[in-house]
């Protein structure tokens, strides 16, 4: 056939393998993992997740929530030091999240991710999925409220900066309900799409970068992330205001927590799920899940369907 060159070989490998010995496409580059590769590597991250003991999953969350403490403790004296320059004082602000998501620990946004593959694949129940994000919020929620209460009653801030911090707080807390569930998708967008590029990515050097680079977005385009919010609020109710408790939580963290969701799971998630339309099965089946939630267990059930070890990954 014309499409065959005369050893056998198809126009497009022809071409690929190209004259120079260049390759010619992404899919061929060695380097670089194609959208199906990253959905696998996810289906394993999720999966590890899904199987993680309730205490486990806590404590790593509680772990995440107070190293936020440590991104709102530099925004606050960043921006006290640099007279609120928009540049110089979220410099340092990606640094908590850089811990947590190099560190492995557990944060809400970030877990939006991978067990919302899981569910559209039918390996895991809604219930079930509710739970870890029930207990992922907690924990965070419970580590930034720690984080605050040291912040607001101890002498870490300098005069300046807890007058920033609350000035911080202060300008979430009186940002109107839609313009915060919006700002907060676009955070979502941020951080979902930051788990799938470092999901993509093989060295921890452009891991940092892509981490550091997509987190100071946030502070930078003045969004909002759900569990920096709650630590913001909980400074302010422990700094004085306990009036501002239930208002906060319905008026300043819940829209923001809707937007990260919604940013996180719809707009990244389920976009880039449908990438991988032709391949999924196969990854489903190579990966080890022989079977699937019947629409009863996906929808009702406390069900999941772990993967099956092989015996080299138990060694």
């Amino acid at each position: 056939m014309a499409e065959d060159s005369d050893d056998g070989e198809s126009v497009r490998e022809a071409i690929e393998r190209s004259q120079r010995g260049a390759p010619a496409a992404g899919a061929v580059i060695h380097d670089r993992f194609e959208t199906h590769e990253v959905f696998q590597r996810i289906v394993a991250a999720a999966d590890e997740e899904a199987t993680t003991g309730h205490r486990e999953l806590f404590f790593s969350a509680l772990a995440a929530g107070f190293a936020i403490t440590i991104t709102y403790l530099l925004y606050a004296s960043l921006t006290a030091a640099t007279d609120s320059d928009p540049l110089l004082s979220a410099l340092l602000y990606p640094l908590g999240f850089v811990f947590i998501i190099l560190g492995g620990y557990q944060l809400y946004t970030e877990n939006t991710l991978p067990p919302v593959v899981l569910l559209l694949e039918r390996l895991i129940s809604v219930p079930r999925l509710l739970t870890i994000w029930t207990i992922v919020v907690l924990g965070n929620f419970a580590g930034g409220a720690l984080g605050a209460l040291v912040l607001a009653r101890t002498g870490v801030f300098s005069e300046s900066a807890a007058t920033a911090a609350t000035s911080l707080a202060m300008k979430g807390v009186n940002t109107p309900f839609w313009d915060l569930l919006f700002k907060a998708a676009f955070a979502g967008l941020i951080v979902a799409g930051v788990v799938w590029v470092v999901y993509a990515v093989r060295d921890n050097v452009t891991r940092f970068l892509v981490v550091y680079v997509a987190f100071f977005a946030i502070p930078f385009g003045n969004l909002y992330h759900v569990v920096v919010s709650f630590t913001e609020l909980m400074y302010l109710v422990f700094r004085g205001r306990p009036e501002l408790l239930l208002s906060g939580a319905v008026g300043f963290v819940f829209p923001v927590l809707v937007g990260n969701t919604l940013g996180g799971a719809l707009l990244v998630t389920v976009v880039n799920y449908f990438q991988t339309t032709e391949e999924r099965l196969d990854i489903a089946r190579k990966d080890g899940f022989k079977r699937k939630l019947t629409a009863r267990e996906w929808l009702l059930g406390r069900s999941y369907v772990p993967r099956i070890r092989k015996p080299e990954e138990e060694d």
